[in-house]
């Protein structure tokens, strides 16, 4: 696609007044593929006057109607599935099967989920003497991460339209045509002017100012816990409404009798997915000390065949901070068994499938996010003590339990300190709620949970 010099607002592109301009860079490469141009808090102000205005006639917009317009969305969307999957391989990386699979057949599921919520989703029940209405919570900022560019986007833009709010998209700098192919196919779809806007630009400026607008109503932010922080705190000052879907240090818990092997093989898979680039990632295995060597030579092996196929990370920002932290498990005395901090190849923004063992759950690389294709391996005495460790970091976003009986898995998934675990490799289900326990965040992503974040309920009593 050819990228826009402006801005989607109120319905049409808007040349940006500002000439200053964000390079598209091909991590693979590192070549400059486009430019877009780098929003200010006076294109910001345009984008929420437009939501703001455009806010009663879609809230009044009866649900069918709304359905009707995310029926369409998504339509439009698989028809250019094609187009979505090959430009986050541009701007991100992906290898194009994954880029198909995941990155564009991912949000079109979710786009689908939310055009059939919108129709049967009761916004009026009956309690006692009382009618409770669920209204639209009112103008949406959206803030969107790169890793997964248009599944974010979606999966806020979706369920916030499917309420009835409007909204002001601010994406991530470093995927920003993804969203302006999001843009293009919200115009195509027919919605109202007004109703959705794009204003690409830097966190520090333009995000800061969807944030801290007086005109948003609720800001829905996916990214790091510490730019998280700062927006919960600005939200809170102003008695803004938040959801924040943040970091993750997910543990991949095998216990005794579980099938190891497989354990292992889809642990790393899930590890290397995306080049690591994944919240919910389980970057923590924890194996029983009896198999623990076992387990080891197991990941080793796997990890290793993923050297040729993964992708590169999403900017050599990103690549620099996971060598750092490579290189900070072997100073802390962590052991290598695959990977590690040296370039693999002298062109883009790689970094080798790296596998750690003799990790101790007090080092750095088993507390801190990473975000890159980094595993650590840690061992455990008994089930009390993997729960120790599996509990024992400031994340609660994901996981994963390996038992030989379901019902033992179950139970100790139930004793995790996090948002959602996957028992014995079950799928991720795009209309299950999605979010964190303590530090991974605010609120629920997905299905009729994520609908429920965009809704504020008034009763009426007879």
């Amino acid at each position: 696609m050819k990228a826009h010099d402006g801005m989607y607002i109120d319905g049409a592109w808007r040349p940006a007044p500002d000439r200053a301009a964000i390079e598209v860079v091909n991590p693979a490469d590192e070549q400059v593929v486009a430019t877009v141009p780098a929003g200010t808090p006076e294109d910001v102000d345009a984008a929420v006057r437009a939501a703001r205005a455009a806010f009663p006639g879609w809230a009044a917009t009866p649900p069918a109607e709304r359905a009707a317009r995310l029926a369409a969305l998504r339509d439009v969307l698989t028809a250019r599935k094609d187009e979505i999957a090959e430009t986050v391989t541009t701007e991100l990386g992906a290898p194009g099967q994954f880029a198909q699979a995941v990155h564009a057949g991912l949000p079109l599921a979710v786009a689908a989920s939310y055009a059939d919520l919108a129709a049967t989703y009761a916004f009026e029940e009956r309690t006692g003497n009382s009618t409770v209405l669920h209204e639209p919570a009112g103008v949406v900022g959206a803030i969107t991460p790169w890793n997964y560019p248009l599944h974010q986007i979606v999966a806020k833009a979706a369920p916030a339209l499917a309420a009835g709010c409007t909204l002001v998209l601010k994406p991530a700098e470093d995927t920003p045509l993804t969203a302006q192919l999001f843009a293009e196919a919200v115009d195509e779809a027919g919605f109202p002017a007004g109703v959705f806007n794009l204003v690409t630009g830097l966190g520090p400026v333009a995000g800061q100012a969807l944030a801290e607008h007086p005109g948003v109503d609720l800001v829905s932010f996916t990214g790091s816990t510490a730019v998280g922080r700062r927006i919960g705190a600005t939200a809170g000052a102003a008695v803004k409404r938040v959801a924040l879907e943040l970091g993750g240090k997910s543990a991949n818990v095998i216990l005794p009798g579980a099938d190891l092997a497989k354990a292992v093989h889809v642990g790393v898979a899930n590890v290397m997915s995306n080049s690591g680039q994944t919240c919910s990632a389980w970057t923590r295995m924890l194996v029983h000390r009896d198999r623990y060597d076992e387990a080891v030579a197991l990941a080793a092996a796997a990890a290793a065949k993923y050297a040729d196929r993964i992708g590169p990370l999403v900017s050599a920002r990103q690549r620099d901070r996971v060598r750092g932290y490579i290189e900070r498990g072997l100073a802390e005395g962590a052991r290598l068994v695959t990977g590690g901090p040296e370039a693999p190849r002298e062109r883009g923004y790689y970094v080798s499938p790296t596998v750690f063992a003799d990790v101790t759950p007090g080092m750095t690389i088993a507390q801190e996010e990473i975000f890159g294709p980094v595993l650590s391996v840690l061992r455990y005495e008994d089930e009390e003590d993997a729960l120790r460790i599996a509990n024992g970091t400031v994340y609660g976003l994901a996981g994963a339990v390996w038992a030989a009986e379901e019902a033992e898995a179950v139970a100790f998934a139930r004793r995790m300190d996090t948002g959602q675990v996957d028992i014995n490799g079950g799928r991720f289900n795009p209309l299950a709620p999605f979010g964190g326990y303590k530090q991974s965040g605010v609120g629920r992503e997905l299905g009729a949970h994520g609908l429920t974040e965009y809704l504020q309920t008034k009763s009426l009593q007879f």
